[in-house]
């Protein structure tokens, strides 16, 4: 028997007892996935990004390791709400245009020690003092640096369209206005490598491809390593009790961690493992979070027909962004009608074997979009399920 079949064996029996559609998070795999993360960071702290998780008893436990501090949110309202939940050191990732979570944050002196907002604008600092609504806290503010490597004297961009904020002079001119404007205080800088850390280096079947991918990311850490380190100086020289410097990603951990000027390391998708994080050199990942949906037609030879199944990532639309059928083994979609809304005919010799009621397991493209499909995750260890917790949406909340 393969692992993979092992595998399924053991969710099969576990989830004996389940109706699908159902979700699991493995804790063997979870674990085992946080240990490997905390290797590759070599002593920095990783901050929890929440958009990967989105379940509030699976930050609890990655965070009680050691090698975890804080938490990387991706929307105000919810970076408030795991304040008020108990979680002390909340970075939100991305700007907000959320008037009334500004009014809350600085009304309420627990919220506002406990998250810290971004900005790359001081049309967002304006935005905040508008919305105060009366509120005096402190608001405390981390910057984002641009990370895209620029080639071709900057006609040709490679990496996500962020921030506006490019050069040490311009991070540093920003860090001057926020200094200058009462009640506001610069705590931390970020610079997310998206096209280092999310886009994989080994793409099955596409040796060449893969190679152009490794050198240009070989090329484009090179350039972000001076860049931020004088990004880092610079507002150093403004802000000379800067808390921290955040960078990286699941796919970029140990590069990030080597570099002086970074102090923390941020990850998520790690944990869970989707199939997108499926094609890198730097390192292996077990799968931990999976999907399962019913068997419910039988139509013809090597043909099963599944329940549901169409949950597309976000991300430029492609087949890369379907969830993938993995256990058993050898399934795949018809090309004709793919991932449905309400049903999914699955392919192969597999389809056979399997009867009306039984379960396929399916990995989702991304890590935490699966929870916004379910409200319960069932944790899984050995062949049991020992515990079941509600994600985001479980708990009423959707915050995107």
């Amino acid at each position: 028997m393969t692992a993979r079949a092992a595998d399924r064996a053991r969710y099969d029996r576990a989830t004996a007892h389940l109706d699908a559609p159902l979700a699991i998070v493995d804790l063997e795999a979870f674990d085992a996935n946080a240990d490997d993360l905390v290797r590759r960071a070599g002593g920095k702290p990783i901050r929890v990004a929440s958009k990967s998780v989105r379940c509030r008893a699976l930050l609890e436990r990655v965070l009680a390791r050691d090698g975890f501090a804080g938490i990387m949110s991706f929307t105000l309202a919810e970076s408030l709400w795991l304040a008020r939940s108990g979680f002390d050191d909340i970075l939100l990732a991305y700007p907000s245009a959320d008037r009334a979570a500004f009014a809350e944050l600085a009304s309420d002196p627990k919220l506002a020690s406990s998250v810290t907002v971004m900005i790359d604008d001081p049309a967002q600092l304006r935005l905040i003092d508008e919305a105060r609504d009366g509120g005096r806290e402190e608001v405390r503010v981390c910057l984002e640096l641009d990370t895209a490597y620029r080639v071709l004297g900057g006609k040709v961009r490679i990496g996500a369209l962020r921030s506006p904020l490019r050069s040490p002079v311009q991070v540093a001119a920003l860090a001057r206005a926020v200094a200058r404007r009462p009640g506001f205080r610069l705590v931390g800088v970020m610079a997310y490598e998206g096209h280092v850390a999310g886009v994989g280096d080994a793409v099955a079947g596409q040796p060449a491809r893969s190679r152009a991918i490794r050198l240009m990311q070989a090329a484009a850490r090179k350039e972000l390593v001076a860049r931020r380190a004088e990004t880092i100086r610079a507002v150093r020289a403004v802000a000379p009790d800067l808390e921290f410097v955040n960078g990286g990603g699941t796919g970029s951990v140990q590069h990030t961690a080597a570099e002086r000027a970074v102090t923390e390391i941020a990850a998520g998708s790690g944990l869970y493992v989707p199939r997108l994080f499926d094609n890198y050199t730097s390192f292996s990942g077990r799968p931990a979070a999976l999907f399962a949906q019913p068997v419910v037609r039988r139509p013809g030879v090597g043909i099963v027909t599944v329940l549901g199944g169409g949950y597309p990532a976000s991300g430029a639309a492609g087949p890369d962004r379907s969830p993938v059928p993995y256990l058993p083994e050898g399934l795949r979609y018809d090309p004709q009608e793919g991932a449905g809304e309400v049903q999914t005919p699955l392919l192969g010799a597999p389809a056979d074997d399997l009867l009306i009621g039984d379960k396929v397991w399916f990995r989702h493209a991304k890590a935490g979009e699966m929870c916004e499909r379910f409200d319960a995750l069932r944790l899984v260890e050995g062949d049991r399920v020992t515990a079941t917790v509600p994600t985001y949406r479980g708990e009423g909340h959707t915050f995107l």
